[in-house]
């Protein structure tokens, strides 16, 4: 199963970056490609979400639970939808000095093999981006950042 990862170190709390990131219900305003979302069940530990992506004509819906571990972790864990899998997580760690480091993993398999090929050299480029857009939507809520962005393959 191919993965991605990125870890950025932000001027935000852990809980902070933990409460952005678990509002499944606001991606639609930020995320690139997120048209529509619906929160089935919502708890302290556990949310499940369905998530409708879309560029251009094509449209997929994509069903997620999501394990919470406030404030440092989040996992989701991909329930149905057009992928053999897609399963990520979030970690968010306090640094001494202040802030957080933020680390990102996803892991997935499409369904078609050829279609793997084909799409994981997009993919890449889109999680990047809309990691970024996790980093533009703190910014706005939080107060401009002077982040650092490190990718690890």
């Amino acid at each position: 199963m191919p993965g991605i990862r990125e870890t950025r170190t932000l001027p935000y709390s852990v809980e902070q970056m933990f409460d952005l990131v678990a509002d499944v219900a606001r991606y639609p305003e930020f995320l690139p490609w997120v048209v529509a979302t619906r929160v089935k069940s919502d708890s302290d530990t556990e949310m499940v979400a369905d998530l409708l992506v879309g560029f251009k004509a094509m449209r997929e819906k994509f069903t997620s639970r999501v394990i919470k571990d406030r404030p440092g972790r989040l996992e989701v864990i991909y329930v149905d939808g057009p992928m053999r899998d897609l399963d990520n997580v979030w970690h968010f760690r306090a640094l001494p000095d202040g802030g957080c480091e933020l680390d990102f993993e996803v892991d997935f398999t499409f369904k078609n093999m050829m279609f793997e090929m084909l799409a994981g050299q997009y993919f890449d480029r889109a999680f990047r981006k809309m990691v970024a857009a996790f980093e533009t939507r703190a910014n706005e809520l939080y107060g401009n950042s002077n982040s650092s962005a490190q990718s690890v393959a």
